[in-house]
């Protein structure tokens, strides 16, 4: 080996090393540049996405409610459409669903008995043979409400489960907005005018979730 060649290996050792260490320099920026700084609370933070029924009821419940207002048939003329045509009435009035259309309804009657969670109420004009229950809790039961608007569906949900939740969540405004200053064991003998909604299971039986109770 030269004197030559001797004398440039430092100098080239240190080229080598000066060479690995912009590299490194280069590395580390390109990860920085790629990484995207998380906030807690932000769109992007995965505990904000995180469903909430909670907050799903709550939202959804007055715009539910507006919709049925606007739309609800009075119980007199909504019944005759039904025992006219069942599928002529459900087009018109009705939204549909995999297991029936959900009515919104409007009616004004006196109250009779209650029997576990509903009381039930007279309405003149109806067919004898049809019985009227309005659901006044303590559980209230079935995705009516949910259904009602046919704005609310599955796919905007992960699974099923979440979907279920999501009826609930507006169920459970029914009970602190609507029910929470109704006592049902007292309606008994009062008239009462309701709005609400059902879903066409038995023609002679309907069970509506309401949206507001007046009582008179």
């Amino acid at each position: 080996m030269t004197d030559a060649t001797l004398s440039k290996s430092p100098q080239s050792a240190r080229s080598y090393r000066w060479i690995g260490i912009a590299a490194a320099v280069i590395l580390v920026g390109a990860m920085a540049f790629d990484t995207k700084i998380v906030r807690i609370g932000s769109e992007d933070d995965v505990q904000v996405q995180k469903f909430s029924p909670e907050t799903f009821g709550s939202e959804q419940f007055p715009v539910i409610k507006q919709d049925v207002e606007n739309r609800a048939a009075d119980a007199v003329e909504l019944a005759q459409a039904i025992a006219a045509d069942k599928k002529a009435a459900g087009e018109k009035y009705g939204v549909a669903t995999s297991t029936g259309p959900v009515f919104p309804v409007k009616f004004t009657g006196v109250v009779g008995e209650r029997k576990a969670n509903y009381n039930v109420v007279a309405v003149e004009g109806l067919p004898a043979e049809l019985t009227v229950r309005v659901q006044t809790g303590p559980a209230l039961n079935g995705t009516d409400l949910r259904d009602a608007t046919g704005q609310i569906e599955f796919g905007q949900f992960k699974n099923q489960i979440e979907y279920q939740d999501a009826g609930s969540a507006i169920n459970n405004e029914v009970k602190k907005a609507v029910l929470g200053s109704i006592d049902p064991a007292a309606l008994t003998g009062k008239t009462v005018s309701v709005v609400g909604v059902f879903k066409l299971v038995n023609p002679k039986s309907w069970i509506v979730t309401p949206v507001r109770i007046d009582v008179q």
